[in-house]
């Protein structure tokens, strides 16, 4: 992308929002946003579930993906996962 300032004043305002999203170097090195690096990463699946299941955990609030991650969690813990001949 070119650059079509014509002058210095026609940089934007440095806003408090404006830096909120700026990027930060140390040196030459991005640092990084976001989540933090974890020992344990999830994984993104597309999975179904039937509608009823995800309309009672949804209806926990915020954070119900979470939640159903720890009753599956809980549930390893005392049962092998099923295995279903299909």
């Amino acid at each position: 992308m070119q650059n079509t300032w014509l002058d210095s004043d026609d940089a934007p305002e440095l806003t408090a929002d404006f830096l909120e999203q700026a990027d930060e170097f140390v040196g030459k090195h991005l640092i990084r946003r976001g989540r933090p690096v974890t020992s344990r990463p999830k994984l993104a699946l597309t999975v179904r579930y039937d509608a009823d299941v995800v309309a009672a955990f949804k209806a926990t609030g915020k954070g119900w993906q979470t939640r159903m991650n720890l009753a599956l969690h809980d549930r390893l813990k005392t049962h092998e996962p099923a295995k279903i001949d299909l």
